[in-house]
């Protein structure tokens, strides 16, 4: 090995070895920083963690089970990794929300290996920052769905689809069927769908399905049967066709058990919005796309410039994806200074299968959730690769201009104008955002700090709170009082960072200013946790559980006036005190009980009587043991008129109120 070989390696080893420290500080700064806090959220949070603590407890691995009714619409894998994490760190947010995290680490390692081989070090850096500081990564790892788990494992299967080919290593295959499979556990038929949509028609138009055979078709599609197959075929059998068809359920005839009511209601239906009961809206169709700029933001700022690079070498394209790119006069001129140059021409071909087989994959992810009933998260397995290609173009503008100025190349790349004038945008963005947070700090300044956020939030109701973000539309002024430290936060980063990288990239230090996005975002992103859990008594009922466990006794009886979902954290934190399933005011198995996450499984015959109507919870109020009645604010008028002159109040935190049926000691 010559010295020149030797400092190369020692400098690619210390490049690595800091992008590494600045990546886990980043990791552990956004993302396990903000593990504990803020308590699980009612609604799909703390539903998705009774399922897994119903595993934890029982030891039940097949039938998921939430408030003591079967919960048959999901795939076990994240259930199944929240129980082991519960059995090692017990049942809390912290041990809830860890999978999501490790996830999402794991997806940026996987940028990392991707774009390295494809771009090299630098787009590897930026690839994996881009995954860490992005926000919608950040944003819908907040609460417990299993979106960054699925992309993980079919990011896996693609990288090793596109290895093994590239490397013919066989064993790769095998990874790629068994994590195929285990994103089938994830999240059910749309992982083998999406898969095969990109892996074909990359196979096609590359030439490479000739090498069919290398696939491990047979053996492999065995591994994958034997991963996946079993769960649905137990889950099936210990949940067959036991129920009666109510009002506009379907009916449940011999196959319409868990087969029917996963496969064909869960799958298809819910694609062609048919679903029963009908509880998802579809996004508007401009809504859809351009949330995508929001959700990669701020690497988003530099899509135009890929777009860009993309249109100006788009006859490359296929020249590079089927042959090797070296052949032509054209490219050794323009990479006559390169050492490398054999290495160089392996990594085109495989950097251009990489931009079909991701861009592919995007887009039919895209296409496919812009036609089905959607929400702003079922995109998440399109972010990561969308960040990828982002970067790798990005860290190839740089590279290419850097070898211009140094003379190693005469390859004009272009798209760096763009680079300048995405870090202008961004800076302006900044100060005009730092500018509207310090005008409410300064409004705010004699405000009282209050604790309990949901108080001094409107109630708009946008998309009726079926969305996951409806609840930033119901912000007021008042509220801004108890977001003073989030905001000042946010305004100095926002001030301080975009301008830095703005003269970064103007001294043509475009490494530095790349990372100072990234440090930005990061930063902007710690304050946005803070500010988020701050609305921890509009998100969750914690404190209401609490005051339960201080006043109750297990003998008492938790009622909600409406869904499980409603107050689903405090099932969460009480179940274990009170040892049986909390009442629900509601229809059992019926037409009116649209949108309940409860209703297919409250229809077998063995779903415990926890449903309560009207007249019942009238009867029973003030009789026998203690209850306590939860009721959010759409149900509150209902209670006080149901249940005029018995209800005594508790506590009310936000929209949210607890009562009980006798004075308290």
């Amino acid at each position: 090995m010559t010295d020149m070989t030797q400092r190369a390696t020692r400098s690619h080893r210390s490049f690595v070895l800091a992008a590494w420290v600045l990546l886990l500080a980043v990791f552990f700064a956004v993302y396990a920083a903000a593990l504990f806090t803020p308590p699980l959220l009612d609604d799909a949070d703390a539903t998705h963690a009774q399922a897994a603590a119903h595993i934890a407890e029982t030891g039940d691995w097949v039938t998921l089970m939430v408030n003591g009714v079967r919960y048959l619409e999901k795939p076990p894998l994240p259930y199944w990794i929240a129980a082991v994490s519960y059995r090692i760190f017990g049942e809390n947010t912290f041990a809830t929300h860890l999978p999501n995290t490790l996830a999402v680490l794991g997806c940026a390692w996987l940028a990392w290996l991707w774009c390295q081989r494809a771009w090299g070090d630098r787009a590897a850096l930026y690839a994996a920052l881009g995954t860490l500081t992005s926000v919608g990564p950040f944003l819908y790892t907040r609460f417990a769905i299993p979106e960054a788990i699925l992309t993980f494992l079919l990011l896996l299967a693609l990288y090793c689809l596109i290895t093994g080919l590239e490397s013919r290593r066989p064993g790769r295959y095998y990874v790629a069927w068994a994590a195929l499979a285990l994103a089938m556990l994830t999240k059910g038929l749309i992982a083998p769908v999406f898969f095969f949509a990109a892996a074909i028609p990359m196979m096609m138009l590359s030439g490479q399905w000739r090498r069919w055979r290398e696939l491990k078709l047979y053996s492999g599609l065995a591994l994958f049967l034997l991963i996946a197959a079993p769960w649905h075929i137990l889950a099936g059998l210990r949940n067959p066709d036991q129920g009666h068809p109510v009002g506009n359920i379907p009916t449940m005839g011999n196959v319409h058990g868990f087969w029917y009511f996963y496969f064909l209601n869960e799958h298809v239906f819910r694609f062609l919005g048919t679903r029963y009961p009908h509880d998802y809206n579809r996004l508007p169709f401009l809504a859809y796309w351009f949330l995508h700029l929001v959700w990669i933001f701020p690497w988003s700022l530099f899509v135009p410039a890929a777009l860009l690079v993309a249109w100006k070498t788009r006859h490359s394209w296929m020249q590079h994806l089927k042959r090797d790119a070296g052949q032509t006069v054209d490219f050794y001129l323009d990479n006559s200074g390169r050492e490398d140059l054999a290495s160089h021409v392996i990594r085109l071909k495989f950097r251009s299968r990489t931009v079909w087989l991701l861009g592919l994959f995007s887009a039919f992810t895209l296409l496919f959730f812009s036609l089905s009933t959607n929400q702003e998260y079922y995109t998440w397995p399109a972010w990561i690769p969308m960040i990828i290609l982002t970067m790798g173009v990005l860290a190839s503008i740089e590279e290419a201009e850097e070898d211009r100025r140094e003379g190693r190349s005469q390859l004009r790349l272009g798209g760096t104008g763009w680079l300048v004038t995405a870090h202008a945008l961004f800076a302006v963005a900044g100060v005009i955002i730092a500018a509207a947070l310090g005008w409410g700090l300064w409004e705010s300044r004699n405000l009282p700090f209050v604790s309990d956020i949901g108080s001094l939030l409107a109630h708009r109701g946008v998309g009726d709170y079926s969305l996951s973000t409806s609840h930033l539309f119901d912000l007021t002024g008042p509220s801004f009082a108890a977001l003073r430290l989030p905001a000042g936060i946010a305004a100095v980063a926002l001030l301080v960072g975009p301008l830095t990288g703005l003269l970064l990239r103007l001294a043509h230090r475009n490494r530095a200013a790349t990372i100072s996005v990234a440090l930005t975002s990061a930063v902007f992103l710690i304050a946005a946790h803070i500010a988020f859990a701050r609305f921890e008594p509009m998100l969750s009922s914690k404190q209401l559980a609490d005051t339960i466990l201080q006043k109750a006794t297990p003998a008492d009886e938790f009622v909600i006036l409406g869904d499980q979902s409603d107050a689903s954290s405090i099932i969460f934190y009480t179940h274990r005190f009170f040892g049986h399933p909390a009442e629900l005011v509601m229809e059992q198995c019926s037409q009116h009980s649209n949108g309940s996450s409860m209703l297919w499984g409250s229809c077998y015959p063995d779903a415990p009587k926890i449903f309560l109507n009207e007249d019942e919870l009238e009867s029973k109020w003030g009789q026998g043991p203690r209850h306590w009645l939860f009721a959010q604010d759409k149900n509150r008028s209902k209670a006080e008129q149901l249940l005029a002159g018995k209800l005594i109040p508790v506590q009310t935190i936000a929209d949210k109120t607890l009562w009980t049926d006798r004075p308290l000691q």
